[in-house]
C-alpha cells in the first residue's frame, strides 16, 4: 500500500562552536561542534519536504546502508528528538550499526565517528563529534546525538539548515581495528659477538688512503673499520683516523636511525693502557660511518717504547656495547 504522504530524499556516500556536557541515557556526552567546507567522507543523507515528516508524525527515519570500516552503517533521524533520552526540542541524530548477523558472536566494533549537518547559507558543514571512541555490540548498536541541533535553530532560516524546507545530514565513520601489523624499538646492551679485532699487518709501508677491514656482523647489521694512516684527506697526515661503519646502512628507512654506543680502540700490545674513545651515534640511510678525523697522533703510536705498533702491526678493535635493535610483529 502507498504511504499517505511521500518524502523525497536523495543519498550520496562519501553553528554552533565548541565542546558541550549532555546528559543522557548514556551518561554524560563532551560533544564537540565545529564547522567546516569539506562534506562528509563517507555518507550523505538529504531530506526534501522536511516539514512532512512532522506534519506525518514520523517518529524517526532511517536512512540507507553505506559502507565504512568494513561495516555497515545507517542514519537514524529523530526529526522531533528522541524523547526517551532527553532529546526534546532538537533533532536527534544517531549512527547505527546494520548487519550484524552476518558478524560472529560476541562482536565488538570501536568507531570514532562524526555526524554532520550542512549550513546553507555558509556553505559549511557544522560536525559534530565527541571525544570518545564508542564501542558497537550486540546490545548497543548506535551511538549518537540526542541534542544534535536545536529545533529552534534549525528551524529559524536566517540559521540556514533548512533551505527551502530541505536539508542534509552526513556522516564519517572511523573504524578502529587492530591488523596485527607493528614494531618494538628496545636498546641491547652488550651484544653478542660484541667486539671485533683487526690486525693492519706492515703499517709503515701503507700508502693507501683509507683502508676497510673485513665485515663483521653485530645484531642483525653488518659493520666493518675504516682507518686513514695518514689522517683525513688534503690534512697534514699527523694523526690516524678510525670510523665505524654500517655497512647496510643504504638499507635503512630513510626517516629511521640505527643507534650504536660504541668504543673505538687501537690495542697496546705490550701491556699498556689501550688508546680508546667511545662515541653515541645514529646511523641513517645518508650517513654510514661515525668516528674520529683525529684519533691520536701518528708520533705517538709509531713511538717504539709506546707499544702501539709491534713488529710493524697495529691492532684495531671495535666494541659495540649497546645499539638499538627493531623487531616487527608479528
Amino acid at each position: 500500500m502507498a504511504s499517505p504522504f511521500q518524502v523525497s530524499y536523495c543519498s550520496k556516500q562519501m553553528s554552533e562552536k565548541g565542546t558541550q556536557k549532555i546528559s543522557d541515557l548514556d551518561g554524560v556526552l563532551e560533544v564537540s561542534r565545529s564547522m567546516r567546507h569539506v562534506r562528509p567522507a563517507h555518507y550523505l543523507f538529504k531530506i526534501e519536504a522536511f516539514s512532512l515528516l512532522s506534519e506525518f508524525d514520523v517518529e524517526k527515519w532511517e536512512s540507507d546502508d553505506f559502507e565504512s570500516g568494513g561495516y555497515k552503517w545507517g542514519l537514524c533521524l529523530y526529526p522531533n528528538g528522541d524523547e526517551k533520552r532527553n532529546g526534546n526540542g532538537h533533532i536527534s541524530l544517531y549512527l547505527v550499526i546494520r548487519d550484524t548477523n552476518s558478524l560472529p558472536p560476541g562482536w565488538e566494533v570501536y568507531v570514532q565517528f562524526k555526524l554532520f549537518a550542512l549550513n546553507h547559507i555558509q556553505d559549511k558543514y557544522l560536525t559534530v563529534q565527541e571525544g570518545k571512541t564508542r564501542c558497537f555490540r550486540a546490545m548497543k548498536t548506535e551511538w549518537g546525538f540526542p541534542q544534535f541541533l536545536s529545533l529552534d535553530s534549525f528551524e529559524n532560516t536566517q540559521s540556514g539548515y533548512l533551505l527551502d524546507n530541505s536539508c542534509e545530514f552526513g556522516a564519517e565513520v572511523f573504524v578502529i581495528k587492530y591488523d596485527g601489523k607493528g614494531e618494538c624499538l628496545s636498546i641491547v646492551k652488550e651484544p653478542s659477538d660484541n667486539t671485533f679485532t683487526w690486525k693492519i699487518n706492515k703499517f709503515s709501508t701503507i700508502t693507501d688512503t683509507n683502508l676497510h677491514s673485513e665485515e663483521f656482523k653485530v645484531g642483525d647489521h653488518k659493520w666493518k673499520l675504516s682507518l686513514y694512516p695518514r689522517g683525513q684527506q688534503n690534512s697534514s697526515g699527523d694523526n690516524i683516523s678510525l670510523f665505524l661503519v654500517a655497512v647496510d646502512h643504504t638499507k635503512l628507512h630513510p626517516h629511521r636511525k640505527l643507534y650504536a654506543k660504541y668504543k673505538l680502540r687501537v690495542r697496546n700490545q705490550v701491556g699498556h693502557a689501550h688508546l680508546e674513545k667511545e662515541a653515541c651515534c645514529g646511523f641513517s640511510a645518508s650517513v654510514g660511518d661515525w668516528g674520529f678525523w683525529d684519533f691520536k697522533k701518528l708520533s705517538h703510536l709509531n713511538d717504539p717504547s709506546e707499544g702501539y705498533v709491534v713488529k710493524d702491526t697495529l691492532v684495531v678493535e671495535v666494541e659495540i656495547m649497546a645499539m638499538s635493535v627493531l623487531k616487527k610483529f608479528p
